[in-house]
């Protein structure tokens, strides 16, 4: 049965009805229970953001650090034997100058002293190598830095530059035409020579009194007489890391061990990098292992 519409006789042709909602005490509970919610949730959302950038950047740091020294090394593993040379202003920079390879082969015959000077050599082509091309330099037996940075200009030396290259009728053999008739100093005990273009600088340079960068210089000719970083004639450098501590005035990044005949050069590369407040070191060793 359906229960009867109650009446109220206090109200005028009117019918009561229960009314239902919330306290003003209700809904200030709910609002501060929301906001605490809120609170946790996005304290963790901003911890997770935290450690997600850092995490990110420390990635960064160590994976352009594992570059810059990888292509270090390989620049220096392909260094002219003794052209490596290492210079610093004291506290402002720190420069690493070598030789790359361009092309290296043995040489049949060429105006080695007691021989008379000649404007010709006869060498081998290596086959598994770049070719030896007229804008090289023949640089034959270096022994020290003095040997390759040096004008490729003159009749006696260790260096001339190459006017033109043309194959001979031996097999896997170039003939070599000078640009005047050449003598070369000495004799390579394993007749071997070098073809070289140009010079390769890496320096470590201030920033501010607590960071450093590492830039990489080339094309900045032959035979720079100082190779430090501008405003010195070297141009403009390639940044190749950054972050790195400023220990140029106290803790060298870089040290260079000359070769001996028992031992091959070493060159040490210890930068320090700086990595979300935490401190990361190389102790890195390159072995030079050409020789002339």
């Amino acid at each position: 049965m359906s229960k009867p519409l109650m009446i109220n006789p206090r109200r005028r042709g009117g019918l009561s009805l229960q009314a239902s909602g919330f306290t003003l005490v209700e809904m200030v509970t709910v609002v501060i229970i929301l906001g605490i919610l809120v609170l946790g949730v996005s304290s963790f959302l901003l911890f997770g953001t935290r450690i997600f950038i850092d995490s990110t950047s420390v990635e960064q740091v160590m994976s352009q650090s594992r570059f810059a020294i990888e292509r270090m090394t390989r620049d220096i593993r392909n260094a002219v034997p003794n052209s490596i040379r290492v210079r610093s202003s004291g506290d402002d920079w720190q420069c690493i100058e070598m030789m790359p390879i361009a092309s290296s082969a043995s040489y049949i015959l060429a105006p080695i002293k007691p021989l008379p000077s000649a404007d010709t050599a006869l060498v081998m082509q290596a086959s598994d190598s770049a070719p030896l091309t007229k804008d090289q330099q023949l640089l034959v037996y270096p022994l020290r830095p003095a040997d390759v940075y040096t004008s490729a200009n003159g009749t006696t030396g260790k260096l001339f530059a190459i006017k033109e290259i043309t194959n001979s009728a031996l097999t896997n053999a170039t003939d070599v035409e000078f640009e005047r008739s050449v003598q070369f100093d000495e004799m390579s005990p394993r007749q071997r020579y070098f073809g070289v273009t140009g010079a390769v600088s890496y320096c470590f340079e201030k920033v501010t009194d607590e960071l450093a960068q590492l830039n990489r210089y080339a094309g900045y000719g032959f035979n720079n007489p100082i190779n430090q970083p501008p405003p010195a004639n070297m141009g403009a450098g390639v940044l190749m890391a950054e972050n790195i501590v400023n220990t140029i005035a106290t803790n060298n990044p870089m040290a260079y061990s000359p070769g001996t005949l028992q031992n091959n050069a070493i060159v040490h590369l210890n930068p320090l990098f700086d990595v979300q407040g935490q401190s990361l070191q190389y102790h890195h060793q390159v072995q030079v292992i050409n020789v002339p």
